[in-house]
């Protein structure tokens, strides 16, 4: 299975906690809550459309509203394949942080 870049681990991630309501704005507000991370629309929707792509996540479209201009929201939701990534991606940076942390006496990873 090919690794996960950070940002797709992070866009997952959000995903996955959304459950259900993990559209656009949502997506982009958990990734700002859990990671810290500002992002942009654009950048935010070419990072959904490459994880569609490579088969992390699928999309379905929500009823059109009239707010939105008649438009529907595009819900996303993880696929095994990506819940398979993200747990990969997850014992790779576990890994990484024991390994530092054995090597480096006294180092604290908030500190990082």
């Amino acid at each position: 299975m090919k690794s996960l870049t950070l940002d797709e681990s992070i866009f997952l991630a959000a995903i996955l906690l959304l459950e259900d309501r993990a559209y656009g704005v949502a997506i982009r507000r958990q990734v700002l809550e859990t990671a810290a991370k500002s992002v942009s629309y654009g950048a935010l929707y070419s990072h959904l459309d490459q994880l569609f792509r490579k088969g992390y996540v699928t999309k379905t479209f929500g009823k059109p509203s009239a707010e939105r201009g008649g438009r529907s929201k595009i819900y996303y939701q993880i696929t095994r394949t990506g819940l398979e990534a993200l747990k990969s991606s997850l014992a790779v940076q576990r890994s990484l942080q024991r390994s530092l942390l054995d090597a480096v006496p006294g180092l604290a990873i908030d500190k990082i």
